[in-house]
């Protein structure tokens, strides 16, 4: 099967530093991956690369079977390739829906836009309730959940997802990883970054753990999520 995404010796710097340092990844089409370890260990820095949002400074990028690397984000947008970022990035003076429309810029079919906004007011009813409501005034939560719709919005073959559980309440935990759970069983490809080991790998096909910029575990998540030194280093039990 050829992957959708593939990293080969993936490169990146950020501020002046090698953030990470020749990777391999890839997610295969209809798959959820995970990419878990500890702050500062190139997670972020990764997903921003693939999206065209950080330099490339060696190696390659394919998606779709074709080389991406250093496109521009926008372009991206356009191939099916959609990013919900560490912090939301809401439209603060925009309402709920104005917020899910932006998430459709590229689109023209009006009809099915209006037909995905009801999907995500679906996914989410929390956020129909509050349709009319500027997206600064919603909790961490419904932002988060905001933030999720929009990239559905936009029909994406792959979606990245970058912290989506940082700063929520427990509850709200849970409800953004059921939706996850039933984004990836609507066939939506993923590649998951998260500080919560544990809840990432417990939802996801395969994963692989980053430290220091470069890959040192990889392989099927059940099986990362009963590795000794995994659960020692991110599940806070003795190895």
């Amino acid at each position: 099967m050829r992957p959708l995404l593939a990293l080969t010796k993936l490169a990146v710097a950020y501020g002046g530093i090698q953030a990470v340092k020749g990777i391999d990844l890839y997610v295969a089409e209809g798959e959820l991956v995970c990419l878990i370890g500890a702050n500062g260990a190139g997670k972020t820095t990764t997903l921003k690369g693939i999206c065209g949002l950080l330099p490339i400074k060696g190696g390659r990028i394919h998606y779709a079977g074709e080389d991406i690397t250093g496109e521009a984000s926008y372009k991206l947008v356009r191939r099916g390739l959609a990013m919900v970022p560490e912090g939301r990035g809401m439209f603060g003076a925009l309402t709920i829906e104005e917020n899910l429309a932006m998430g459709a810029y590229a689109r023209t079919d009006r009809v099915a836009i209006r037909s995905d906004i009801e999907r995500v007011f679906g996914l989410f009813p929390r956020l129909k309730e509050r349709r009319r409501q500027t997206a600064g005034t919603l909790s961490g939560g419904e932002q988060q959940m905001l933030a999720m719709g929009r990239a559905l919005m936009s029909r994406p073959r792959l979606l990245l997802l970058d912290e989506p559980s940082m700063g929520l309440a427990p509850l709200m935990v849970q409800k953004v990883f059921e939706t996850i759970v039933a984004v990836a069983k609507e066939g939506v490809t993923m590649l998951l970054i998260e500080q919560n080991a544990k809840l990432a790998l417990e939802v996801s096909d395969r994963g692989y753990v980053m430290e220091s910029g470069e890959i040192t575990l990889r392989g099927e998540a059940s099986a990362l999520l009963h590795d000794p030194k995994v659960r020692a280093a991110y599940l806070g039990e003795a190895a």
